[in-house]
């Protein structure tokens, strides 16, 4: 019995150092674009958190009776996180910039014609 534990053992074990294959280019994207999204949805919650602790801090003070605005610590303003965007539709967007060429002059045959003269 206790081989056969064992051996069950042994086999999940082999099993668990396999080797996964890499992902596609597309799954690679997939993956940096839901990085993306939770990245921005924690920033859109932080600043909803802080909206909300300004409106308690404001409530409190007033109730409170003390000046509207005046606190004990000075606190940084809420940044709000704007809409969302896509970081694989900003890289789509952006314009490619194109190599500077130098403007030639341009020959015409009479100015040509007059320089052999």
């Amino acid at each position: 019995m206790k081989k056969m534990i064992l051996i069950a053992g042994m086999l999940m074990a082999a099993s668990s150092f396999a080797k996964l294959p890499a992902p596609s280019e597309e799954a690679k994207a997939k993956a940096d674009e839901a990085k993306a999204k939770t990245a921005w949805s924690d920033k859109v919650a932080a600043f909803q958190l802080c909206k909300a602790q300004d409106r308690v801090a404001a409530g409190y003070l007033k109730a409170k009776g003390t000046a509207a605005g005046v606190s004990a610590v000075a606190t940084p303003a809420c940044a709000d996180p704007g809409a969302y965007v896509s970081p694989v539709a900003a890289v789509a967007v952006a314009p490619a910039v194109a190599p500077a060429v130098a403007p030639t002059a341009a020959t015409t045959p009479a100015t040509t014609a007059g320089a052999n003269k």
